[in-house]
């Protein structure tokens, strides 16, 4: 008895723990507010069609044959992280319906600050597959179908930030994620121009662009929840860390091979694209730019405070030995590239 009774107090506790969280969360709607210009106007705005062959163009097959020819300089590596970035950025609907635990938008059209945002958001994220779809498509590299397939599954397979419904816990996740995704866009588009395709390259450094608006916004909101709440944005900082923060399309499924997002992910490793040093990067940067190290808390905050200020290092002193061991792995077969290896 005594043990069931232990157990719901703990509920009890988590439970209300998470609504003074929603509190404070209600409490940034200002800084929300002050923030919605880091969206750009859609009057402003580029569209996917901008930076791809005009079909309706009269010369539209010397577009496409243009655009096609330098697509072919680009490798196979770049070929898997460019799906596996791009399959990602088409999951936009699991990550949208996650995030919806930050708004009270009960009509969808609402007009409160974090509605407004989360559905600018969106729409802005919303481009990003579709023009990394449309390039794929348009250069005959990949096996479309098998692209298809698998982002099909990871929408229908759903999406775990491992927030335990706190909003703290959603807010540190996408800082990360934003950063993470600006961080393997940028490199994907440098990769790209020393292979040669000044297309991509400029596609990507697009992406990466509007990946650092947005990334900017949530870690100011994060800013802002941790002057009105030090100690529970800093245990929510650590608790997030120690699940270890993974990319949002860990349930990807090609159809054949279970472990499809790990391959990406050590052939993303192994190009330099998104490395163990840049996971450590961004925990170094957020620690920084949020104040960890000076922030006053005491208790079980100030031990979760020094872990924070640590684990950046903790991180960097794997990251050798992780490189090594990669390079030992043997390359696969990926079926997005028509089973040649990578």
């Amino acid at each position: 008895m005594s043990s069931v009774m232990d157990g719901a107090g703990v509920f009890d506790r988590s439970r209300d723990v998470i609504a003074d969280h929603f509190d404070v969360i209600r409490a940034t709607e200002g800084a929300v507010q002050d923030n919605l210009d880091l969206l750009v106007p859609i009057e402003k705005a580029w569209q996917p069609t901008d930076y791809l062959p005009d079909l309706e163009s009269d010369n539209w097959r010397q577009q496409l044959e243009a655009f096609r020819q330098t697509a072919s300089a680009i490798s196979d590596e770049l070929l898997v992280v460019l799906v596996g970035d791009m399959v990602t950025e088409e999951a936009l609907p699991s990550y949208s319906v996650s995030l919806n635990g930050l708004v009270q938008d009960d009509e969808g059209t609402s007009p409160a600050p974090w509605a407004r945002w989360l559905r600018g958001w969106t729409a802005e994220e919303n481009r990003h597959g579709d023009l990394l779809n449309a390039y794929l498509r348009l250069t005959g590299r990949v096996d479309m179908r098998a692209v298809e397939r698998t982002v099909h599954a990871l929408i229908a397979n759903g999406f775990n930030p491992k927030s335990r419904a706190d909003p703290y816990n959603l807010l540190i996740y996408t800082s990360f994620q934003e950063r993470a995704t600006r961080i393997s866009h940028s490199n994907v588009g440098k990769m790209a121009s020393r292979e040669g395709d000044a297309n991509l390259a400029r596609i990507c450094a697009l992406i990466a662009s509007d990946e650092a608006r947005h990334e900017a916004f949530y870690t100011r909101i994060m800013g802002t929840v941790l002057e009105h709440d030090p100690a529970g944005g800093i245990l929510a900082f650590r608790s997030m860390l120690r699940g270890l923060i993974t990319m949002p399309g860990k349930f990807m499924d090609d159809g054949r091979d279970a472990d499809v997002f790990d391959h990406f992910a050590v052939v993303a490793q192994r190009v330099n694209v998104y490395t163990v040093c840049d996971y450590a990067s961004i925990i170094e940067h957020l620690v920084t730019t949020w104040n960890i190290a000076g922030r006053a808390v005491t208790g079980t905050a100030a031990q979760a405070q020094d872990e924070l200020c640590r684990q950046a290092e903790r991180y960097e002193r794997l990251a050798d030995r992780m490189a090594a061991t990669l390079e030992r792995q043997p390359r696969v077969a990926f079926r997005w590239i028509r089973d040649r290896t990578a």
